[in-house]
């Protein structure tokens, strides 16, 4: 499990991490913004992955944007409200023979 802190990168070997949170400290309603940047063994640096996860309200209603492409197909990533979640990173793949050895996930600022 990780406490996420805006535009601080969780750096581990691990590619699944827990995005701890509690009714003290919880992610405010709405939508959040979350990238994986993977490192392989030579040192190759990807292009960063983007993930949008929607906090909700478990009583009212939330409003939500989101884009979608011509047929409508669109990832749901909704979370209830002081709930914790994983995020994955575990399909990320290099060119072989080269091996992903870190996931920087990070929660990016709202603005």
């Amino acid at each position: 499990m990780a406490e996420f802190k805006v535009n601080v990168p969780v750096v581990q070997a691990d590619p699944t991490v827990t995005v701890d949170v509690t009714a003290a400290n919880p992610l405010p309603l709405g939508k959040h913004m979350f990238q994986l940047v993977v490192v392989d063994d030579s040192g190759n640096i990807s292009d960063p992955a983007f993930l949008s996860v929607t906090i909700v309200d478990t009583e009212k209603p939330t409003a939500v944007l989101e884009v979608v492409d011509r047929a409508g197909k669109v990832l749901d990533a909704k979370v209830p409200f002081g709930q914790p979640f994983i995020l994955s990173g575990i399909h990320s793949t290099d060119n072989p023979p080269g091996k992903v050895k870190e996931y920087r996930f990070t929660l990016l600022d709202r603005g």
